[in-house]
């Protein structure tokens, strides 16, 4: 049976295990075993007697630790791997245009593009995601309910969100509509865009069908896409449902320094200032990226108790920058982890996104003392990501908690010999020691094999249907290149600003 429709519930004892945990910057392990009831630890310690009934997993060997926490991910771009070169954000936007079936298969498509990232992710120990999930050309119930089937028959843990601009595309950049000729912005005047209405409806089926199904495992969460790309009704009531249902509400703020220079002549403040203004800037609040935010922002941002979700290999593939990584901490702000999309990262595995925190974040700093430790690492993937979703019970390895368990094999070449174990598992660790990975209390993975779906035919019928996209993709691809040349001509007058900060090496 499918995770989360109906299943009996099973008791687990996972025997012998080296069980992670962090506390006070400090990553330690000892033997162990977990002892699982109704999906969650109900004990934990050596030689726990196994109740009748009870399947038991022989972990010597194995760590077992949280299952990851992808906290910013687009599944619609999962057809995209490999497909757009390094390009700064608004030009590689213009291309991020995903693949679409006929009207009849839109759905499928959907759900198999979905499925495509969610093996990956639980096959490398992600448990749980945050989808920020955009529609191309709009948002509709079916796309909605694709995304959500896949992560329910999975059996991954995932909120999901409708990222979906509605005002015209001009007016989300500086100085484009200047740029643009008259018949160009004709075009994208008539492009369709959705209405506060139809997207609050959309919300309504969201929510209404799909929060808190498949026994809790898959959530609502919400999107603005970024508050310059809707109008301001939309902003207000999705701030407001944010507030009201206790639902993640993620935004794109200030993710490039043409964002910064938007923000000055837009709205004559920066974009958080504009969101806190509004009253979208809130403790649900997910603020993505991040990069070019000053002080004054990160106080905003830590006082508002909205978390920043940090996806340093998306940051460094766009050459949008390096975030201050450290200030926001210094600061107080609450962070996460996250790959972002397949297109800008080319894989859905949350250990690049680990070790580039550990990494690039030395080139801010001479002083080696400011940089992120692994123990830290791990704790804004783990504790950082769990906030970010709104789910208090994942994260940890704890008596109460959500059994997302990942059995991780101590005995490959990133454990050997082991000198310490939090380095390893951010430096040398790349989701290849994966072995098991439980959600909720069942197996999703086991010796490395997907439990749940097929995924053998799954990727059969994905390329298969490849063959179809190659027109689509040569289509897109000339609208793209027609527009860049302005693009172009906009993102370099926005760098040849400046606006008093320093985010990358140029």
């Amino acid at each position: 049976m499918i995770p989360g429709d109906g299943a009996p519930s099973q008791v687990e004892l996972i025997r012998s295990a080296e069980v992670f945990s962090l506390e006070s910057g400090v990553v330690t392990s000892a033997a162990a075993d977990l002892l699982i009831l109704d999906g969650r630890i109900a004990a934990m310690g050596p030689d726990l007697p196994a109740p009748p009934g009870a399947t038991v997993t022989d972990a010597r060997g194995m760590l077992a630790m949280p299952g990851l926490i992808n906290a910013h991910f687009h599944s619609p771009g999962n057809l995209m791997r490999g497909a757009v070169p390094g390009l700064p954000l608004e030009v590689f936007m213009l291309y991020e245009v995903p693949p679409l079936a006929a009207a009849a298969d839109q759905k499928r498509l959907a759900y198999l593009r979905t499925l495509l990232g969610a093996i990956e992710m639980v096959k490398t120990g992600v448990t749980a995601v945050m989808d920020d999930a955009f529609h191309v050309p709009i948002a509709t119930p079916e796309g909605v309910d694709a995304i959500c089937e896949a992560y329910r028959d999975i059996g991954m843990r995932a909120r999901v969100a409708i990222d979906q601009p509605n005002v015209v595309e001009y007016a989300k950049y500086p100085f484009l509509a200047d740029l643009l000729p008259d018949a160009i912005k004709r075009r994208m005047d008539a492009a369709p865009r959705q209405s506060d209405e139809e997207l609050l409806e959309l919300y309504a089926h969201l929510i209404g069908t799909w929060d808190g199904a498949a026994d809790g495992r898959i959530g609502a969460a919400l999107s603005c896409s970024a508050p310059q790309r809707v109008t301001r009704p939309y902003l207000h009531a999705l701030a407001s449902l944010s507030e009201r249902r206790k639902l993640p509400f993620n935004m794109h703020i200030l993710e490039t320094k043409l964002q910064r220079v938007l923000g000055e002549d837009k709205y004559g403040r920066s974009l958080v200032r504009y969101a806190a203004d509004e009253g979208a800037l809130g403790r649900h609040g997910v603020v993505i990226h991040g990069i070019w935010i000053d002080d004054a922002d990160m106080r905003l941002i830590a006082d508002s108790g909205a978390t920043i979700a940090h996806n340093p290999v998306c940051n460094l593939r766009l050459g949008s920058g390096i975030a201050p990584f450290r200030a926001w901490r210094d600061a107080g702000c609450a962070v996460c982890i996250g790959t972002d999309e397949i297109i800008a990262d080319d894989r859905a595995n949350l250990w690049d996104a680990i070790k580039a925190v550990g990494m690039v974040h030395t080139l801010s700093d001479p002083d080696w003392r400011t940089w992120p430790t692994a123990a830290e690492a791990l704790d804004v993937t783990l504790s950082g990501g769990a906030r970010a979703l709104g789910w208090s019970d994942i994260g940890a390895l704890r008596v109460g908690a959500k059994a997302d368990v990942v059995l991780v094999d101590l005995r490959t070449t990133a454990f050997t010999p082991l000198n310490d174990l939090g380095r390893q598992l951010v430096y040398a660790e790349s989701g290849s020691s994966v072995r098991d990975v439980m959600v909720d209390g069942r197996w999703i993975v086991r010796d490395g094999r997907i439990a749940t779906v097929d995924e053998a035919a799954i990727l059969a019928e994905i390329r298969d249907a490849s063959r179809a996209f190659s027109g689509q993709r040569a289509a897109a691809d000339a609208a793209a290149r027609e527009l860049e040349p302005y693009y172009r001509e906009m993102v370099l007058k926005a760098h040849a600003r400046d606006v008093g900060l320093r985010r990358r090496l140029d």
